[in-house]
């Protein structure tokens, strides 16, 4: 007797169709239309997964910068801070230190000045 793959077959669509659950229309109804469907959104999710990593950095980076220069005559612009940190060897990335300005501005302030005083002291002449 020929076997057939019928029971994998229905499987495979049954799977497709799980993906597809919420699209409009025939996105979620004609196996044809679910392929693409579900392609379309598998290659937009994997792009999308990258750009929030894209985004999420920016939002830090003007956050910081925000807070850098809220600190007035003891603040700095974010170019120099970076460099500050860099100099001062104080590893904190820019999702902690925009947790920092957001909730711990008195922490924020100290780090920017140890980033300053590291700066001033690196580069005696540099206009900080």
């Amino acid at each position: 007797m020929r076997t057939t793959n019928g029971a994998a077959r229905h499987q495979s669509v049954k799977r497709l169709k799980k993906r597809a659950r919420g699209f409009y229309s025939g996105r979620h109804k004609m196996y044809h239309v679910i392929c693409e469907a579900v392609m379309r959104a598998e290659r937009t999710a994997y792009v999308g997964r990258k750009l929030k990593k894209r985004d999420f950095r920016r939002l830090w980076i003007t956050r910081i910068s925000i807070a850098c220069r809220a600190l007035g005559e003891n603040g700095l612009p974010y170019s120099r801070l970076i460099a500050g940190l860099q100099w001062a060897d104080i590893r904190l990335d820019r999702k902690q230190l925009s947790e920092l300005a957001i909730h711990q501005p008195a922490a924020f302030a100290d780090v920017v000045a140890k980033a300053k005083a590291a700066l001033l002291a690196a580069r005696p002449n540099a206009n900080v």
